[in-house]
């Protein structure tokens, strides 16, 4: 083989040279394609819909132990009160005042049923409907308002048949009617709690019949009938009070009264429990703790 003659090298591919271009400016626009989809958005509405909802929901349980013993204390001191009113009122009828009856030999009998169910119907009965409005927030605004109803209904009976007993005991002992304070303040109480029972019955149980066309009409009504219905327990517990104090000075006179005997004793407590529970319902209607959320309040609008 010939020196001279050598195989040529093969020629290797030319280097890729890299590309000097300048990059794209900033401003330069880039295809929608080739962009990320956008984040899902929340409107305004949902936006403040859902802070509500947080806000409501932190809320409830800021309601730490406190607060739940405040809510079970004043719970339970209501009906101890409610309850117990009546019955001392009840044991003072038997023990010091002879029991009931209805007949012409015994008025003074009859006339121990006006005290009675004037306390119960005014007062217990009354009061439970109105604590449970208020403070039956667990359960649904219609069966709310069928124990608000149902407990005025025990408490019309109640306040009738004391009425036609005292007005009959008067009868019968020649006793003019409507001469004292104690029965201008209950005829008027009398007056009003039968006012409020033909309205809230037709407003907010009838008229749930055509419940869109008539919401508007009901959501007015509802603030006028709570501060009436305030006012007719008020006026319920002036009514006792001053009944309480007249029946006290008749039966036992001044002097004998002065001298605070058993029955005097027994007639105050009556009282005193009274206006105990008169403050733990004024305490619980004032506290916006207690009030149903305004989200409720339209709910039971709309049941």
């Amino acid at each position: 083989m010939d020196s001279n003659s050598v195989s040529p090298m093969p020629e290797l591919a030319p280097i890729a040279e890299f590309d000097k271009s300048p990059p794209s400016p900033p401003n330069e626009e880039v295809p929608m394609d080739d962009l990320p989809p956008p984040p899902a958005t929340i409107s305004q509405a949902e936006g403040k819909k859902l802070k509500i909802h947080r806000k409501h929901y932190s809320d409830e349980h800021e309601r730490g132990a406190c607060e739940w013993c405040e809510y079970a204390l004043v719970i339970t001191l209501a009906t101890i009160l409610l309850i117990g009113v009546s019955a001392l009122t009840i044991f003072w009828t038997f023990f010091y005042r002879e029991g009931y009856a209805w007949a012409d030999e015994l008025p003074e009998k009859q006339f121990n049923l006006h005290p009675t169910l004037m306390v119960a119907g005014f007062i217990t009965f009354s009061g439970f409907s109105v604590l449970l409005y208020r403070i039956c927030r667990c359960f649904r605004r219609i069966y709310v308002k069928l124990l608000h109803a149902i407990f005025h209904a025990l408490a019309f009976p109640c306040i009738v048949i004391g009425f036609l007993a005292v007005l009959d005991f008067h009868n019968k002992k020649g006793i003019n009617n409507f001469y004292s304070l104690h029965s201008w303040i209950g005829f008027v109480a009398m007056g009003l709690f039968g006012i409020q029972y033909v309205v809230g019955f037709f407003s907010f149980l009838l008229l749930l019949i055509c419940n869109k066309g008539t919401a508007n009409f009901r959501a007015s009504l509802v603030p006028i009938h709570a501060a009436f219905g305030i006012l007719t327990f008020v006026l319920g517990v002036c009514a006792c009070l001053t009944g309480l104090t007249e029946k006290a000075l008749f039966t036992l006179g001044a002097e004998r009264y002065s001298g605070l005997p058993d029955e005097g004793v027994i007639i105050n407590a009556i009282g005193v429990a009274i206006i105990a529970i008169l403050a733990v319902v004024m305490y619980i209607v004032s506290r916006n703790k207690f009030k149903a959320d305004s989200r409720d309040m339209r709910a039971s609008v709309d049941l």
